[in-house]
């Protein structure tokens, strides 16, 4: 016969209290790429047939490098927290599974890094 209640074989193995954020972090992310998401298509896709010399000139606008280093980051940002959602979700094996994340965290924060110098290398050049 077991004394134990449900609540506490439960104590311990609940929310480790990161969920909600994690939760918040995506959809405000995905709210904030909505308006970058259309200012970049379009301010590209206006551009399209221009020279490096108009595209740098372009690039090198304070408010554009600004605008382009908040897509890039915000972009690099919500697609780290939703690719971990979804390997938590659909690799069993949580060796393969923190070692999958931590590498995705480190090629996407490798490839932000690099975008965002490159976008101020140009903008200090302009």
């Amino acid at each position: 016969m077991k004394f134990r209640t449900p609540i506490s074989k439960a104590k311990g193995l609940g929310s480790a209290k990161e969920g909600a954020h994690h939760w918040w972090m995506q959809r405000l992310t995905a709210i904030a790429l909505v308006p970058l998401t259309l200012w970049f298509t379009f301010a590209v896709a206006s551009r399209v047939g221009a020279d490096f010399e108009q595209m740098h000139q372009w690039i090198s606008n304070p408010w554009v490098a600004a605008f382009l280093l908040l897509f890039f980051i915000v972009s690099y940002y919500h697609g780290a927290i939703g690719i971990q959602v979804v390997l938590e979700d659909y690799v069993s094996a949580e060796g393969t599974r923190i070692i999958i994340i931590i590498a995705v965290k480190f090629i996407l924060a490798l490839l932000g890094t690099a975008s965002a110098i490159a976008i101020l290398r140009i903008a200090a050049t302009g």
